[in-house]
C-alpha cells in the first residue's frame, strides 16, 4: 500500500491535515497514512523541530501531508532551533526546490475578494517559486561594527538552480494556458540579471509557451489591476512568498490557499510536501473554526503529482468548488457565521462519495 507521511504540526495544523486526510482517502481509497512530530510539538516531545525519525518516515513514503509549524516562545532561539527550521530542512533534505501555489476564485465566489467581482471572475494563475535557494538559504550574520549592529542576508543563485526551476514552469505553462511570466528585479540586482539570461535561453526549448519578463514591483501592481492576465509566473524564492500570498486575498481568503513542493517535474509521479499556506493561525487553534479547504486543494494536487492521479485530484476540486457555492462554510467565507472545519469536511467528502457510488 502506498504510505503518507502525516506532518501535522502546531496551531490549526493537526485539524486541517485530518480533514485533508478524509478527503484524500475518499477520493483515493487505499492509502496508508502515518503521522509525525514536527515543529514546535516535534521541540516538546524530541527536543528539536524535524526528528531523524520524522525525516525518516517521510523518506520511506510518496508524499508529505504538511499542516503548519511555529509558536510563542521560541523568539530568542536560534533560527535551525527554532520550530520554522522543519519545513525548511525539509526542504533542503528532499530538493523540494519548486513551489507550486495556484491562486483561483470559484465561480460564486466573486464577491468574497477585496477587488471588485468583474476584476476577478475566472481568475486561475499558479505560481512557480524557486524553493532552495536565494536569500532564505544564504549565509546570515548579525555583528557588531564601529558601534552599530549590522546584519547580511546573502543572496545567491547558481544558474542551475535557476534553470531547473524555470523549465519546471514551462512544462506547466505547457499543460496550461502556453503562457508564462518570469518576475525579478533586474534592472537592481546581479541575481535577477543572472536569472532573466537563463529564463531567455531556456525559452528557446518551449516555443510553443509566450514568455514575458515583468520586475516584481510592477508584478504587484498588475496582480492587483488585472489578475486574469496571468496564467503561470515563475519567480524567485522571497519574490514568490510575497506575491503569492498576495495573490491569495485576492482570492478571497488565504484559508483556500493550497501549496506543493516538489523535487521533479509536474506530469505526475514525483515526490512532495503539500501544505496550505495560512499557517498556525493560534487565535483559532482548537476550536474548529480552521477553514480547511487550503489542506484538502493541498491533498488534490499531491493525487495530482505524486500519485499520478488526476480523476482523484478533479474529483476533490469539483467537490470543493460545488461545496464554496453551496456551504457550508468557515466564517472567513461566510460573513453570517459559518460552519466548522469539520461540518466543512463532511460536506466536501459526501460529495465525493456522491459521486464515487
Amino acid at each position: 500500500m502506498t504510505q503518507i507521511a502525516v506532518l501535522p504540526g502546531d496551531g490549526i495544523g493537526p485539524e486541517v491535515t485530518a480533514a485533508a486526510v478524509r478527503v484524500l482517502d475518499a477520493a483515493h481509497p487505499g492509502l496508508t497514512f502515518v503521522e509525525a512530530p514536527v515543529g514546535a510539538s516535534a521541540i516538546c516531545s524530541a527536543g528539536e523541530p524535524l526528528p531523524a525519525e520524522t525525516v525518516r518516515i517521510c523518506s520511506e513514503s510518496a508524499a508529505i501531508l504538511f499542516g503548519a509549524v511555529g509558536g510563542p516562545g521560541y523568539d530568542d532561539r536560534k533560527p535551525h532551533e527554532r520550530p520554522e527550521a522543519a519545513i525548511l530542512g525539509l526542504r533542503k533534505h528532499f530538493n523540494l526546490y519548486a513551489n507550486v501555489r495556484p491562486a483561483r476564485v470559484f465561480p460564486g465566489m466573486e464577491a468574497r475578494s477585496p477587488l471588485r467581482s468583474e476584476l476577478v471572475a475566472g481568475m486561475d494563475l499558479v505560481f512557480v517559486r524557486e524553493l532552495t535557494g536565494g536569500l532564505y538559504f544564504g549565509e546570515k550574520t548579525l555583528t557588531h561594527e564601529h558601534g552599530h549592529e549590522v546584519a547580511r542576508d546573502v543572496l545567491i543563485y547558481q544558474d542551475d538552480e535557476i534553470e531547473r526551476v524555470v523549465r519546471f514552469a514551462f512544462l506547466l505553462a505547457r499543460m496550461r494556458r502556453k503562457h508564462l511570466t518570469s518576475v525579478d528585479k533586474n534592472n537592481v540586482l546581479l541575481s535577477s540579471q543572472l536569472w532573466r539570461r537563463v529564463v531567455i535561453d531556456v525559452a528557446y526549448d518551449y516555443p510553443d509557451v509566450t514568455l514575458e519578463h515583468m520586475l516584481v514591483d510592477n508584478a504587484a501592481m498588475q496582480l492587483v489591476r488585472d489578475p486574469r492576465a496571468f496564467d503561470v509566473i515563475v519567480t524567485e524564492n522571497m519574490f514568490g512568498d510575497i506575491l503569492s500570498d498576495e495573490a491569495a486575498m485576492i482570492t478571497g481568503t488565504i484559508g483556500t490557499a493550497a501549496s506543493a513542493a516538489l523535487s521533479g517535474a509536474p506530469d505526475g509521479g514525483g515526490f512532495g510536501l503539500y501544505e496550505p499556506i495560512s499557517g498556525t493561525a493560534p487565535d483559532i487553534a482548537g476550536k474548529k473554526l480552521a477553514n480547511p479547504v487550503g489542506a484538502i486543494l493541498s491533498a488534490a494536487m499531491l493525487a495530482r503529482f505524486s500519485l499520478g492521479d488526476e480523476a482523484g485530484a478533479a474529483a476533490i476540486e469539483r467537490a470543493v468548488a460545488e461545496t464554496l457555492v453551496a456551504g457550508p462554510r468557515t466564517r472567513d467565507l461566510d460573513r453570517d457565521g459559518g460552519a466548522s472545519t469539520d461540518a466543512v469536511t463532511d460536506g466536501i467528502v459526501a460529495r465525493i462519495s456522491a459521486v464515487a457510488a
